[in-house]
């Protein structure tokens, strides 16, 4: 059953969440951008996923931290979530939001409710935004289409 209201993070829990993702930067592959990208996924059971984006040499099969962390979780039967943080930037360096891609805002359609699953995007601890996935997503395609 899909949540119809918003879980409200607790700032301290939000702050745990950046800095997860913060740590998940030191995990990162990125011989040919340098852009490293970390995420954590928060589960509706309360257990946290991280990610960190892996590229290839062929750019195609390279994943973002944000899949990479849903495809753990996937792969662990859970399929329920509330929150994801993201952080990135050059050489791990956070000077801006780093937003999810298309790609990876259609993955969190598949398992989230896009009104009220949350987006976290974070240069630091202190400096941050909350989006729903409807916000960064609007018109979004989903399991629901195909109902």
């Amino acid at each position: 059953m899909e949540q119809t209201t918003t879980v409200q993070l607790s700032e301290s829990l939000i702050k745990e969440m950046i800095h997860v993702a913060i740590e998940q930067l030191a995990n990162a592959y990125v011989p040919y951008s340098g852009f490293r990208v970390g995420a954590a996924l928060l589960a509706k059971n309360g257990t946290m996923y991280t990610g960190c984006n892996i590229e290839n040499a062929a750019y195609t099969p390279t994943n973002c931290a944000e899949r990479t962390a849903f495809f753990k979780a996937v792969s662990e039967g859970v399929r329920q979530f509330d929150a994801i943080c993201i952080v990135g930037g050059k050489d791990g360096v956070l000077t801006e939001y780093a937003a999810p891609c298309g790609v990876c805002r259609q993955v969190m359609m598949e398992f989230c409710n896009p009104d009220t699953f949350q987006i976290i995007l974070a240069v630091s601890e202190e400096n941050y935004d909350v989006f729903t996935l409807r916000q960064l997503l609007p018109e979004g395609f989903g399991p629901n289409n195909l109902a």
